[in-house]
């Protein structure tokens, strides 16, 4: 079990010991072995009550927006302030090597250095939605540090790089001054989930800056987004995407941006739908770890093991539609029960299959 200096270096240790027990804690939430997870399971149980005291703010865009110089400007803004804040950088895998070059840290150098900082760069290893298998549990023990603001940057931006906006409070998307035409800018599934977008470098090119603000402004508004322009005035108690421009290297307009922040967190706090959507989240994440765990025990499953190179080899071969194959190593996990002839069965409102 995961000995009490450990969560009690997490919960209020000296900021060196602390930082330590961080890296040592997020570790061994990402260790695969089934007694860490059970030591992981306990410490988090323990760190609990210590949590959501935290604004969780996620940042996305595509590579070579800007974002680890966002963030690392952001932060030591923040931290100006009178903030602790941490950072969630998740590196994509190589789907070759499996390898990461987690290089984030070095390219905040300034914030990697400050006591009221802790960075965390970890590998995607493969998993869809931007993040890291295990960011919502790293969320879980920098909120237990006391780290007031948790900044968690994805991968990039892409069809499945979207579990961001379902794991924090706020998920701002980067975009550049000459992102594209009207097609990249509205895409919608990436559009919808954002809650400010941000035009970053608009110093470059203050025009094209101008246009992009404007077009993707247009963009929200065509696809019902942004609210209606004449209305919005009235109904203040709804959040309304915004555009706005910024400048991450020179540091312009990072003030407005987190005045942004501070408008969208005191409305969804004021009208309680900050609350809802953390505990939607909890739901989710729950029935994620389902679904991962499901799929772990069906591929450890010793009846499917037995027969899922035969039937692998003649999905290849063409000899047998991957449909039936499926169905197949489902039901070589009990035998008993033709989950084919489930499907079929009229369910009653209130029973169950027998």
């Amino acid at each position: 079990m995961p000995s009490a200096s450990l969560f009690d270096s997490i919960v209020g240790g000296p900021p060196l010991i602390q930082r330590r027990a961080i890296a040592k804690a997020i570790t061994l939430l990402e260790s695969t072995r089934a007694d860490h997870r059970a030591q992981a399971d306990v410490l988090l149980t323990r760190m609990l009550p210590h949590t959501a005291k935290s604004f969780r703010l996620g940042i996305s865009g595509v590579p070579g927006v800007g974002k680890s110089t966002f963030i690392e400007v952001l932060g030591l803004y923040l931290i100006d302030q009178g903030h602790r804040v941490a950072v969630l950088a998740v590196d994509p895998s190589s789907s070759i090597s499996g390898g990461s070059i987690l290089g984030d840290k070095t390219r905040m150098e300034k914030l990697s250095t400050n006591e009221n900082a802790y960075i965390r760069p970890s590998p995607s290893s493969g998993t869809l939605g931007g993040v890291a298998e295990k960011t919502r549990e790293a969320m879980l023990v920098c909120e237990a540090a006391a780290y007031d603001i948790v900044l968690v940057e994805t991968v990039g931006v892409g069809q499945s790089e979207t579990a961001v906006a379902n794991m924090t409070d706020m998920f701002v998307l980067l975009q550049l001054p000459n992102a594209g035409d009207d097609l990249q800018a509205i895409k919608r599934g990436v559009m919808e989930l954002a809650d400010l977008v941000v035009i970053n470098k608009a110093d470059i090119d203050s025009a094209a800056a101008t246009r992009a603000q404007a077009q993707i402004t247009a963009s929200l508004r065509l696809l019902g987004l942004h609210g209606h322009p004449d209305r919005a005035h009235h109904d203040r108690q709804q959040w309304h995407r915004k555009v706005i421009q910024i400048s991450a290297l020179s540091g312009q307009g990072i003030e407005g941006f987190w005045a942004a922040v501070l408008e969208f967190k005191n409305l969804q706090m004021s009208n309680g739908q900050l609350s809802t959507r953390r505990q939607h989240q909890a739901l989710s994440w729950m029935w994620e770890r389902i679904d991962v765990g499901l799929k772990q025990m069906f591929q450890n499953n010793p009846a499917v093991r037995e027969r899922l190179p035969a039937l692998s080899a003649a999905v290849q071969s063409g000899r047998m539609a991957a449909s039936t194959a499926a169905r197949q190593l489902l039901n070589a996990c009990d035998p008993g029960r033709d989950l084919g002839s489930m499907a079929e069965m009229k369910m009653v409102p209130g029973s169950s299959p027998a």
